[in-house]
């Protein structure tokens, strides 16, 4: 399917690797921007936690929108800095982006969390932190042979346990060492990060600047067909992820009554069964195909949400359909790269991973928002989560129709 799923650019060449050879360096790289992710992604979630906190303290009466700022905005910037990433290498790129990242972070730590105004202000800024994920995913693609890619890019994919360092580490900070000790902390890390990254990160060995007009190679992305495929796949995967690691405090709060703290930590947990299971999705679809095992990723979504709409009890149904939930989510995220890489010629996976990324950030931006109109209205989650069971369902028959195409050709062009 890749030979007719994309051109590559004049202009833009990486040479891959012999089929099964790992270069020396990959794996040096790709523990940099792992770690580059999820220390971005620690910083882009540190709003989400201190939520309920800014609500006690009167600053708004519903946190939904401090919160869910800096994911939209995430998750639009991906488009250009994957682009960005295609011309100038994820080498500048990601200390690029932490560096600016330190900038709103300081700025809350120090001035903005006082005002709801000023909250939203760094929250938008703040939205940089999750571009980066557009940076790492055509790095890896580009370091690591085709028969390794899906598992190197599901391994990238565990740097999105940052959100979990968040919920872990957040609330606690502020409560021992003032509010001002998460921001200071993680500006102080991404700081170290980006001066470490520069001296040690390197551009994959063959890897050529694309010298394609950004406008014109976003347009041409949009063309293709496995780009809108991906972009819903990874709306689902990723994006119900997201809007499950920020929404889930409350639902359990909610639903079930549990005190803040102990919501958060459940939360946690679920982020890290998610992370856990990223990288055996990428590395199973290197085994058996990307569209085989999103399928068996959407199945166990579609159970966990069957069951979940009915609002089992928390012990022990609810807490084995969780599980399973994140399981799933966490499994499809790792597939959905595995096919762009399958599916995509290497010179354009940047400006591909922007669009995609985009998406599954936006589809962890809408959820949070419809779940709380949904209780609104009917005073209960049950629909909000039907309309999830809904969603993976037509997740399931794009993924049979991306089976389909890769096995014929005409379908792919």
């Amino acid at each position: 399917m890749s030979a007719t799923a994309s051109e590559p650019s004049s202009s833009s060449v990486r040479t891959s690797p012999p089929a099964s050879e790992v270069p020396s360096g990959a794996w040096r790289a790709l523990i940099l921007v792992t770690l580059g992710f999820g220390l971005n992604f620690w910083a882009w979630s540190l709003l989400s936690p201190l939520g309920p906190v800014y609500v006690e303290r009167g600053l708004t009466a519903d946190a939904a929108l401090i919160v869910a700022i800096p994911v939209l905005v995430g998750a639009v910037g991906r488009i250009p800095i994957g682009a960005l990433t295609d011309r100038y290498g994820g080498r500048l790129m990601f200390p690029l982006v932490s560096l600016i990242t330190v900038i709103p972070v300081l700025f809350i730590g120090l001035v903005g969390q006082y005002n709801y105004a000023t909250l939203l202000v760094g929250g938008f800024f703040l939205g940089i932190a999750g571009t980066a994920f557009a940076i790492g995913v055509p790095m890896v693609n580009s370091w690591f042979p085709p028969t390794k890619r899906g598992m190197a890019t599901g391994l990238y994919g565990v740097g999105m346990g940052g959100t979990a360092i968040s919920a872990f580490t957040t609330v606690p900070l502020v409560s021992s060492l003032g509010d001002r000790a998460p921001f200071l902390l993680t500006a102080a890390v991404l700081l170290a990060y980006a001066v470490v990254t520069w001296l040690l990160l390197a551009d994959p060995p063959g890897w050529q600047p694309s010298r394609r007009n950004i406008v014109t190679q976003s347009l041409a992305t949009m063309k293709l067909k496995v780009t809108w495929q991906a972009c819903y796949l990874y709306a689902l995967s990723f994006g119900g992820y997201v809007a499950f690691s920020v929404f889930l405090p409350t639902m359990l709060q909610v639903w079930y009554g549990l005190e803040a703290a102990d919501a958060s930590f459940r939360m946690a947990g679920f982020v890290i069964v998610a992370v856990v299971m990223r990288p055996l999705g990428g590395t199973l679809s290197d085994r058996i195909g990307a569209a085989s095992t999103l399928l068996i990723s959407y199945s166990a979504v579609a159970i966990a949400a069957a069951v979940l709409a009915f609002q089992p009890a928390l012990m022990p149904v609810g807490t084995i359909v969780y599980i399973v939930m994140a399981a799933g989510l966490g499994f499809g995220s790792g597939a959905v790269f595995a096919l762009i890489a399958q599916t995509s010629d290497p010179s354009i996976v940047g400006s591909v991973t922007g669009f995609v990324g985009a998406a599954g950030g936006l589809g962890g931006f809408v959820p949070p928002l419809v779940m709380s109109a949904v209780f609104g209205y009917s005073g209960s989650y049950s629909l909000g989560v039907l309309l999830l069971l809904l969603a993976t369902l037509g997740a399931i028959v794009v993924t049979l129709f991306v089976a389909r195409g890769s096995r014929d050709p005409a379908a792919a062009r």
